[in-house]
């Protein structure tokens, strides 16, 4: 790994984070006169924009946390290996940790004092723009999200099972044979690694059977 990458590593994953610590949550919330922080559970994602201010509020946070991964990953993919003159393989790492970037700039905005979401939007963005060569994969894991989210009620249920293992279920089937396989799925396993800290209190009330279902009337956190 030489320095040049190592730059390249650097520029990408600060650029992912700057726009990853967007809020679309909370400016979405401000624009409706609601601090979503201090609504519901105060997380700044979809869930909590669904039950604290509506479905179109929840669908823009939705499509604003995809997109803000999905676009910055897609042409990071694309630059590194067009303009920078990259292999396609180390673009893919390059892309890969710009993802990166994008979830932990949302999940710990430093503006917001590192208090932001749970990251599963995102991921979602980064997951597309790195698989949509095999886009029957994404539209699976798709249908396995809605299945589980459906049969449960519960959001956190189908976000630990999905979105929180697809990139590296991807990695395994679909990157063994790349030059940076061992790097791509150590990457991977960092998006599942978050995803699972972000939902631990998910996980605690789901054991103690006190989590709330997607279509609850309660609104406590979630």
């Amino acid at each position: 790994m030489n320095y040049k990458f190592i730059v390249q590593l650097v520029i990408f994953i600060v650029t992912g984070y700057l726009l990853g610590s967007v809020s679309f949550g909370y400016i979405i919330g401000k624009d409706a006169g609601i601090d979503i922080r201090k609504s519901g559970s105060g997380n700044i994602g979809t869930t909590n924009a669904l039950r604290t201010l509506g479905k179109k509020a929840a669908l823009f946070t939705f499509l604003g946390d995809f997109l803000k991964a999905f676009i910055p990953v897609f042409l990071a993919r694309f630059i590194s290996a067009g303009v920078m003159g990259e292999g396609s393989e180390l673009a893919y790492v390059l892309g890969l940790v710009t993802g990166l970037g994008t979830v932990l700039g949302h999940n710990f905005p430093i503006w917001m004092k590192f208090k932001g979401g749970k990251g599963i939007a995102v991921t979602s963005g980064v997951t597309v723009a790195v698989a949509y060569e095999h886009w029957q994969y994404i539209i699976i894991a798709l249908v396995i999200f809605v299945v589980i989210v459906l049969a449960t009620g519960y959001v956190s249920v189908g976000s630990l099972v999905v979105p929180a293992w697809a990139l590296p279920v991807y990695a395994l089937i679909f990157k063994r044979n790349n030059t940076y396989f061992p790097v791509i799925l150590v990457i991977s396993f960092l998006f599942t690694i978050l995803a699972v800290i972000m939902h631990r209190e998910n996980i605690k009330r789901l054991m103690n059977g006190t989590e709330n279902k997607l279509f609850s009337k309660k609104r406590k956190n979630i």
